[in-house]
């Protein structure tokens, strides 16, 4: 069996074939783990699945519009790293003298 790891949403994953996912959603009470593999296909696990496969932990591929079907021009890069960096508090970018 592999390492198993908790899943934490941005967080990228490439199973033991090769497939490469992002968690992209958590249901505690559920105890699901929604993935969105590279290609775009969305798949939700049970927790009891989850920690079944076979992963390792990778960084974001370079190119990871790939789900998006945009060519990379098009692919607005800045939101999508705010919506997966915690920037901290969003307050701090205003120059406010006290």
């Amino acid at each position: 069996m592999g390492m198993q790891y908790k899943p934490e949403i941005g967080d990228w994953y490439e199973t033991t074939a090769g497939d490469l996912f992002e968690v992209v959603a958590l249901d505690d009470e559920e105890g699901t783990v929604e993935i969105q593999y590279f290609d775009g296909a969305i798949e939700e696990l049970d927790m009891e699945t989850w920690l079944e496969m076979e992963l390792m932990v990778v960084g974001p591929p370079e190119d990871y519009s790939g789900s998006l079907d945009l060519p990379r021009e098009d692919y607005n890069t800045d939101s999508e790293q705010a919506y997966r960096l915690d920037t901290g508090n969003p307050l701090d970018s205003f120059d406010v003298d006290r």
